[in-house]
């Protein structure tokens, strides 16, 4: 089969992105006094400013073929997304949603099971709020007060938290890394979270064996953990339409009317303020929003110039078989993860490439859409200076890399992940 080489040229802006992001966050202490949002701009810059060595376009030119990468159906379309996962998480959080779903699993929770019992509050958080961030938020002041009536290591329990937030960061239907990786493969949420599932379920399992055996105990009340029920049925909407196959768009959308309508009736929100809720809410993901899009002209120039196809022949030129060419999707997303602490964004710039190389070894869709998310996932709450761990190690105030080395889900999500690699799976097809 005959393969474009491509140039690396194509590659210089990617590559001055990720210096600029490594070396300021590395140099400065924060990887906060580098917004992605203003590296991709510089490193776009870079972009319109290059040319292939057989061609000389003028900047207008570039300036068109950005707008085309930005402008593709599927990004567009991911923005849409965003910007109503945004508007449902705002509506949850006024109506105390998450207040019901963190109370129904401490309510429920035997005391000789605290430490599993913590991971599977953020496990069902997180698949419920589609947010890593928010889980850690919400849970770590609980695992704080664990930590302090049974002795246990504060940085173990904060491990167990965050390791439940990449859970449903992976999982969930209204997570953005969800959503990324199944609309940049174009495939549906129904489909990859099934794969999804059977990839990450031997890390559920083990962790949750390895965390059984800590068995300490701690007097709980159910009556100090209130909750309604009603408060639920948003989620469970969302769950219940997603699973059936229903486009994400509606059920986004009936997930934010039935929250409003439960939070006017419980008097959380006014019909008037629910118009303020949602508009928060979609503030939330409006700078994801904007670096998919400048993600996608980025990529675009990038593709004209070469970079493109020769990464993928680069990436493939040892990938033989399906096997390599998945490893090369999980080393491409986890390095890009690793550079930017960010799995949105990473998913984003490796997805295309990814479905590239799917398409030339025939992989499944569903299958390279899971691996973007699992790799991604895992890595990122493994990160010190990503923001999982630097918001739980703020709040328990101990170092990111005390809380890292307890963070055993994500260790098992990379294990898993490749033993899934490895494994393959003959009977899939696109």
């Amino acid at each position: 089969m005959n393969k474009t080489k491509g140039h690396f040229i194509g590659l210089v802006p990617l590559i001055i992105f990720l210096v600029l992001y490594m070396g300021v966050g590395l140099f400065s202490g924060s990887f906060d006094n580098m917004p992605l949002m203003v590296g991709i701009l510089i490193a776009t810059a870079v972009a319109l400013s290059l040319n292939k060595p057989s061609e000389r376009l003028s900047l207008n030119e570039n300036i068109e073929i950005f707008c085309h990468g930005a402008g593709e159906s599927t990004l567009v379309l991911m923005v849409l997304i965003f910007i109503l996962a945004g508007a449902f998480y705002g509506v949850a959080s006024g109506m105390h949603a998450v207040d019901s779903v963190v109370n129904l699993g401490l309510s429920i929770l035997p005391s000789n099971m605290i430490l599993p019992g913590l991971f599977l509050i953020g496990c069902l958080l997180s698949f419920s709020m589609g947010t890593s961030m928010g889980t850690v938020t919400a849970l770590m002041p609980i695992a704080i007060n664990i930590a302090s009536k049974t002795g246990i290591n504060v940085a173990f329990v904060s491990g167990i938290v965050v390791g439940g937030a990449m859970f449903g960061d992976n999982l969930s239907f209204i997570s953005d890394t969800t959503i990324a990786a199944t609309r940049t493969q174009e495939v549906q949420m129904k489909d990859k979270f099934k794969t999804n599932i059977i990839m990450v379920l031997p890390a559920v399992i083990v962790n949750l064996v390895l965390l059984l055996v800590q068995n300490p105990s701690i007097s709980q009340s159910a009556a100090n953990h209130s909750y309604s029920l009603v408060n639920l049925i948003p989620y469970v909407l969302v769950i219940v339409l997603s699973l059936v196959g229903m486009n994400v768009l509606p059920v986004m959308t009936i997930g934010v009317i039935s929250g409003i309508i439960i939070g006017v009736i419980h008097g959380d929100f006014t019909l008037l303020k629910s118009l303020t809720v949602i508009h928060d809410g979609m503030k939330s993901m409006q700078d994801m929003a904007l670096i998919a899009l400048f993600v996608g002209g980025l990529v675009g120039l990038m593709h004209h110039l070469g970079g493109i196809d020769y990464l993928l022949d680069k990436l493939t030129s040892k990938a033989h078989s399906k096997k390599g060419a998945e490893l090369s999707i999980a080393a491409l997303v986890s390095f890009l993860d690793i550079a930017t602490t960010n799995n949105t964004v990473s998913i984003i710039t490796a997805g295309p490439i990814a479905k590239d190389i799917a398409d030339e070894y025939g992989v499944s869709r569903k299958r390279v859409a899971s691996i973007l998310d699992v790799f991604s996932s895992a890595f990122n709450g493994l990160l010190p200076y990503a923001g999982q761990l630097l918001v739980a190690a703020g709040l328990a105030k101990v170092s990111p890399t005390d809380i890292m080395v307890y963070n055993w889900y994500s260790m098992l999500m990379i294990v898993s992940g490749l033993v899934f690699i490895l494994i393959g799976d003959r009977k899939e097809k696109n």
